[in-house]
């Protein structure tokens, strides 16, 4: 009796062990690596082996705000297994990430507030399910870097990153939740704009650009927020002067400048994002120095701690 009870609670059962080629991953590339099950002194049958991609995202509930790691997209790897005692065995596999996942790194350096793991169970018959975790690095496509270069390459300064429960009106998103990346503007519209946060929605054929202002109030002017956004294929975002697309919008949005203009996607969109609308498009490159540059400053022991907390927690 006592022995059957140990074993419902784990006790002497299979453990496991994920091991990745490579944690380090882009949109819409494959994860891979194998799942490595080792026996414990007791035969065990495991119904399935299953991995899932989990990331930490906000939720508001009426005037609350709290955080809670949500699963967004899962792999089952094996099914109906049985563990002799002290019996080794391994798993390859290969996980295809969603092209929306968002990202946790950008030339070299951690996106303060982001978190993302490979979460391994097992589904042991009549005992508490073993696990693991095991955090993975997502970086920028190539369209989703060009873009990221031009905030770089006009002075605007990262400062923090978060996944938000929720869907923008407008743009093919699939996961139920968007990643919003924060940046303060260059000094020249301090005065005007305290904030601006990038989406990116992304499919195989096209980047959705949505970009947020948050408009400070005036004697004449009123604050809020003011949206933009941007459609267009991966191989027309590397041929754009973002740039000259962002610094344009940014003159809008400050009021400089007449906000007709030669918008990519016009019109307004319903939903949580409010009104979307385009900015002119110009033609040209960046370069990619001065967006490590905007991502430099992140302080490693605050990364870290995020991390840490993120896979305590679960």
């Amino acid at each position: 009796m006592f022995k059957r009870m140990l074993r419902a609670f784990g006790v002497g059962g299979p453990s496991v062990d994920t091991v990745l080629t490579n944690p380090n991953v882009r949109p819409g590339e494959l994860l891979t690596g194998e799942v490595r099950i080792a026996g414990g002194d007791h035969p065990a049958d495991i119904d399935q082996v299953k991995l899932s991609l989990v990331t930490r995202v906000e939720v508001e509930s009426g005037d609350n705000e709290h955080n809670r790691n949500v699963e967004f997209a899962r792999v089952v790897v094996g099914q109906r297994i049985q563990v002799g005692p002290g019996q080794h065995l391994a798993l390859p596999f290969q996980f295809p990430v969603p092209l929306e996942t968002p990202l946790t790194v950008v030339h070299g350096q951690h996106l303060h507030g982001m978190t993302m793991g490979l979460r391994t169970e097992l589904e042991v018959r009549g005992a508490v399910d073993p696990g693991d975790l095991d955090p993975i690095a997502v970086h920028p496509i190539r369209s989703q870097e060009h873009v990221l270069n031009a905030f770089g390459a006009l002075g605007f300064r990262f400062t923090r990153a978060d996944s938000e429960q929720g869907r923008i009106h407008g743009v093919p998103q699939q996961l139920p939740f968007y990643q919003e990346i924060e940046f303060l503007p260059p000094q020249q519209f301090l005065a005007k704009i305290s904030q601006i946060e990038l989406t990116f929605v992304t499919d195989p054929h096209h980047l959705y650009v949505v970009l947020e202002a948050d408009r400070r109030g005036g004697l004449f002017r009123a604050g809020g927020d003011t949206f933009g956004h941007f459609a267009m294929s991966h191989d027309e975002v590397i041929r754009t002067d973002w740039a000259a697309v962002l610094h344009q919008w940014m003159d809008q949005v400050a009021g400089r400048r007449s906000s007709h203009g030669h918008g990519m996607h016009g019109g307004h969109y319903p939903g949580h994002h409010g009104g979307h609308h385009g900015g002119g498009i110009g033609a040209g490159g960046i370069v990619a120095g001065a967006a490590a540059g905007v991502f430099g400053g992140m302080i490693v022991g605050e990364a870290l701690d995020e991390v840490g907390d993120f896979f305590e927690g679960d």
